[in-house]
């Protein structure tokens, strides 16, 4: 061999490590989250519109230059709502070396409680879960980040309230549930206040998959007669209860839904907003399009000459994933600074979690504090009704009973 063959050889070895190491340098400038979703089981209504919008809010993100020289990337995985594939997922994504994850399902995030805690891996559940991770000190690494099961049941006590009239002493409540975990979750909350506010609540418990409430509907409104419908309900049954109780002659405006019984799929599923007339929602985000961050994800496919998505016509669901996604960005952009710019460890993220203060995202949600002491951000929901087509606010943003709801964390085994 010659040497200038050796010359050659040694320079284009030379070249190839540089392309290797260009590569690893590129490979180490990305950080990544990691997404359950539910695109193809029970509540996909939910999923496939969640999901998306979460990886829109992380494209514009990058569109935008991305955070102090990291493109972000959201590894999405469909557990279908069932607990083994989210805990395949879980140590899948835990394998990918994500800096923090978002969980989606209660009984998922009961089953992969234990296991973030081990692996000291941040996670979001954005208003489900388990009720008492609001309390930071006993779940160090999860974060419900929006109002708790247990804060949206004293949040719909308040609202039935006032709807009537102030007091509640005398009156009949009737909590319609999805049998599950979750569905299961608000009970010891409206426990506590029918004590203290003298109301007489029954429960009403609608089994998976949550389509057939038929005789549910009939015992609410043929024996039971409320004076109030809380509904917890998720997936397809949301719009059969909403459909089932119009046809029955219950006044929807005396019906409120918690916050996955409250988008516009759900109203178009029941037969339109015709249908859902004076029903109630309950949120932990703005519905509707007149917020400065979906402008700019418009602005941003008109700029890649697309239309933009049409998921972000069902925009309860749709800004609740921008919501989550948002926290995220946020919780990172403040472990970069503890890092001195480099990727964060989860206890990095996990603080960058706790130092979240009176963020709200150009007002699409309350002004959250989030605190190594309340991961839960403050409780804060807000109610929108149904009227004239489209989601009208019916109440700003409020807290409830936060004393019974503190309790309760405090307490919880």
């Amino acid at each position: 061999m010659t040497s200038l063959s050796r010359t050659w050889l040694g320079l284009a070895a030379g070249a190839t490590l540089l392309a290797l190491a260009g590569t690893a340098s590129a490979q180490q400038k990305e950080i990544v989250i990691g997404d359950q979703c539910d695109r193809t089981g029970p509540t996909q209504i939910v999923g496939t519109t969640l999901c998306p919008a979460m990886q829109d809010y992380y494209k514009l993100v990058n569109f935008q230059g991305g955070l102090d020289g990291w493109k972000i990337r959201g590894d999405e995985i469909d557990n279908q709502y069932k607990v083994p594939q989210g805990i395949e997922a879980y140590e899948r994504q835990k394998q990918m070396g994500v800096v923090m994850m978002t969980l989606y399902g209660t009984p998922q995030t009961v089953a992969l409680n234990e296991r973030l805690e081990q692996d000291h891996m941040p996670t979001t559940s954005p208003g489900f879960g388990i009720s008492a991770a609001a309390d930071g000190t006993r779940y160090p690494y999860l974060f419900p980040i929006a109002a708790t099961y247990w804060s949206q049941a004293a949040g719909a006590v308040k609202f039935a309230k006032d709807k009537l009239g102030g007091s509640l002493k005398g009156k009949k409540i009737a909590y319609v549930y999805y049998d599950n975990p979750a569905g299961k979750e608000p009970i010891v909350i409206l426990d506590a206040l029918q004590k203290i506010e003298g109301f007489q609540m029954r429960t009403f418990a609608v089994p998976p998959p949550g389509v057939e409430l038929g005789a549910q509907i009939l015992d609410i409104t043929q024996r039971f007669h409320p004076d109030f419908v809380i509904a917890h309900l998720f997936g397809r049954s949301p719009s059969v209860l909403i459909k089932g109780l119009r046809g029955a002659g219950y006044p929807l405006s005396h019906v409120v839904g918690l916050v996955w019984a409250s988008a516009e799929a759900d109203i178009a599923a029941a037969g339109g907003w015709g249908v859902a007339e004076g029903y109630n929602t309950m949120q932990f985000a703005g519905a509707g399009d007149n917020y400065p961050v979906r402008q700019a994800i418009k602005a941003m496919y008109k700029k890649e000459g697309q239309n933009p998505p049409d998921t972000m016509k069902n925009t309860v669901i749709y800004n609740r994933g921008v919501f989550q996604a948002a926290i995220q960005i946020e919780a990172i952009k403040n472990a970069l600074k503890i890092s001195g710019g480099k990727k964060p460890t989860g206890e990095q993220v996990k603080a960058g979690l706790e130092q979240i203060h009176n963020f709200t995202l150009g007002g699409l949600v309350p002004p959250l504090q989030i605190t190594a002491a309340d991961h839960e951000g403050g409780g804060w929901v807000r109610i929108f009704q149904v009227h004239g087509g489209k989601f009208v606010p019916a109440t700003g943003w409020y807290r409830a009973y936060r004393d019974v709801v503190e309790h309760a964390v405090k307490t919880a085994e």
